[in-house]
């Protein structure tokens, strides 16, 4: 992976690669597989979180209805920079992943499920996000190699899927570019 350039607030504001800059950027081997996210703007939100960590690609499964307009507002365009592909099925998606050597980790609060901070992520990995009320399906969990899960330490004991995605991707990725940088 090529170092990141240093840019001011100011540049980081203003500056902006063209497409082709884009797109022939090293990218994070990481995938996001959305296990049944139904609404438009979480979607949208892991859109834009894909492309502000610059990972490999989303992976939308199941038979959704999208809100092409909420879509648009919610990743402010930037569908059209990221790779996002749409699958009728996360196990099939999923079992895709681990036979080019993927880890895979669901983002579920089950029994078995350690905080997202103890682990050390591999590359390649990816990381299951489930429907907004159900979670990761049963199907998918069986399939993951750890579930992981973020602390809580309020009254509440979940949070919105794109806000947890974006906690445990930056961890992620972050750990990943480290381990690539060397």
């Amino acid at each position: 992976m090529h170092s990141a350039i240093q840019l001011s607030k100011e540049e980081l504001r203003t500056t902006k690669p063209t497409r082709d800059e884009y797109l022939n950027k090293p990218k994070v081997p990481l995938v996001l597989v959305l296990d049944n996210v139904t609404n438009s703007y979480n979607i949208g939100s892991f859109i834009r979180l894909a492309d502000a960590f610059a990972i490999e690609k989303i992976i939308v499964c199941g038979a959704l209805t999208i809100s092409d307009k909420k879509l648009r507002k919610a990743s402010r365009n930037e569908a059209k920079w990221v790779c996002v592909e749409y699958s009728d099925s996360t196990t099939s998606s999923i079992q895709g992943l681990i036979d080019k050597g993927y880890a895979i980790y669901g983002v579920e609060l089950c029994h078995q499920s350690v905080d997202y901070k103890e682990v050390n992520y591999p590359s390649p990995c990816a990381l299951v996000l489930g429907n907004e009320r159900k979670g990761v399906s049963e199907a998918a969990l069986k399939l993951t190699d750890q579930q992981i899960h973020i602390s809580m330490y309020g009254m509440g004991n979940s949070l919105n899927v794109s806000t947890a995605g974006a906690i445990v991707l930056a961890e992620c990725t972050s750990q990943m570019r480290k381990s690539i940088q060397g």
